[in-house]
């Protein structure tokens, strides 16, 4: 079965060059619209900036909160929010990286780093970085992960603002009810999917990822049960191993069987809205839903646990993106988009965007804050991913194919493996074959 990369390496950098040639003739505004090859300008550090949330609709209010906080301190400048839903974020920056109306800033997760980063949009940060009362105050690793994912030339075009983490959230009081152990392993996990299911009252043991993000969350269930420890076999994926095979077969007979059947088509906030509002006992999503279920069932009944552990007792995991802001190099008031980057990473606003997130805060000093001990999910994985306990399998995002390749191009065959119309073996056999492609071309375009 041939599967074919809809966008190259090759191609991204033709029609980036192609739009800064059409950019020589066009006459631009002065609204912050242009394409990749606009190099912007410095600006005056004051008026308007507008801003895109990649969240919108999920961290729109954090986010309109923290904007209010600096337009107080800076009230010389003005911030426009946009609230763009995840699923639509990257289709829409594309759009406007080829024909213009960029944003001054925007979140720019490591995911769809490379991808924008090939096309010339966004602003190097190293120099500003170490201009910046930020130097030496955000997580190390958290900025390392940002310049492994931006393409290979090791600079930063984003600056991190919280890590995510996979998080198995189960409901304990129908594990009581139930008379089960905490699904702390892959065995445990499938016995009590079984045996928490009663279709005919409406109740499941398990919520499977159906729609738009639902590769990794596959990716998680697979490596996690076949403890294979390396995207990578030199410069051959790992993906479609047998022993990944075997396990994405048995995690996608789950649908059906002990899930919902809407579950085909829910992006995670429709998968979030489902566990809280009804009687599933397990849900995998990341530390950013939190929130949401202490709201739905306030925090004692339910937990948010590291992913299970494998046969051998260790766990194994696909990393999750770190997300971050990124300045598009196409801003006429760089000079204010800055300062927004720099006040929503400061100790204080960075604790609130990650607090009503969930996740772990770029900030060391926010990391630091109280309410980090107190969510137990966000205190669980932090452990998990620094006690030896975890073994994080790196996804390739410098790759700038992957967000296309891990989303557009395979999310609808991974619903032909749940409807049971494509075997695991040919999905894991294409997707593998898009993977190698792309890291040969990578391999070439680096020499």
């Amino acid at each position: 079965m041939k599967f074919s990369i809809s966008r190259s390496r090759r191609a991204l950098a033709a029609v980036a060059l192609g739009s800064a040639l059409a950019l020589t003739t066009t006459a631009c505004g002065d609204d912050g619209s242009g394409s990749g090859g606009d190099k912007g300008a410095e600006g005056s550090g004051t008026g308007k900036i507008v801003f895109w949330d990649n969240n919108g609709g999920v961290r729109t209010d954090v986010w309109k909160e923290i904007i209010a906080d600096f337009e107080k301190a800076n009230p010389d400048i003005d911030v426009e929010y946009v609230g763009i839903a995840s699923t639509e974020y990257q289709s829409k920056v594309d759009t406007a990286i080829q024909g213009g109306g960029l944003p001054d800033v925007g979140g720019v997760g490591a995911a769809m780093l490379a991808g924008f980063s090939a096309q010339n949009a966004l602003e190097p940060l190293d120099e500003r970085l170490g201009r910046s009362a930020l130097k030496g105050m955000l997580n190390a690793d958290m900025v390392a992960s940002m310049k492994a994912a931006g393409g290979g030339d090791g600079t930063l075009y984003s600056i991190p603002t919280s890590a995510n983490n996979g998080v198995l959230y189960y409901r304990t009081d129908l594990f009581q009810k139930a008379g089960l152990d905490e699904p702390a392993t892959w065995e445990k996990f499938y016995e009590a999917a079984e045996k928490l299911t009663d279709a005919k009252k409406n109740a499941f043991g398990y919520t499977i990822r159906g729609g738009a993000g639902s590769i990794a969350q596959a990716f998680d269930a697979m490596y996690g049960q076949s403890g294979i420890t390396s995207f990578w076999d030199g410069d051959k994926t790992t993906v479609n191993d047998p022993r990944n095979v075997a396990a994405l077969e048995k995690y996608a007979a789950l649908f059906k069987k002990v899930t919902p059947a809407a579950d085909l088509n829910n992006d995670f906030t429709k998968m979030v809205a489902q566990w809280d509002s009804g009687t599933i006992g397990m849900l995998n999503h990341n530390l950013g839903s939190y929130q949401d279920h202490v709201k739905a069932f306030g925090a004692e009944k339910f937990r948010g646990i590291p992913q299970p552990v494998g046969a051998a007792g260790k766990r194994v995991q696909v990393s999750n993106p770190v997300d971050g802001l990124g300045l598009f190099k196409s801003s006429k008031n760089k000079d204010a988009a800055w300062k927004f980057i720099e006040f929503a990473l400061s100790h204080a606003e960075n604790s609130k965007f990650n607090e009503s997130a969930g996740q772990v805060p770029a900030n060391t000093q926010a990391a630091q804050d109280t309410w980090v001990g107190k969510a137990e999910p966000t205190k669980l994985a932090a452990a998990a991913l620094t006690d030896g306990s975890t073994t994080i399998v790196q996804l390739p995002y410098y790759l700038p194919d992957w967000n296309t390749i891990s989303k557009a191009d395979n999310e609808p065959n991974f619903q032909k493996v749940l409807l049971g119309t494509m075997s695991a073996k040919d999905f894991l056999d294409g997707l593998a074959e898009q993977l190698n492609e792309a890291q040969a071309e990578w391999n070439e375009q680096k020499g």
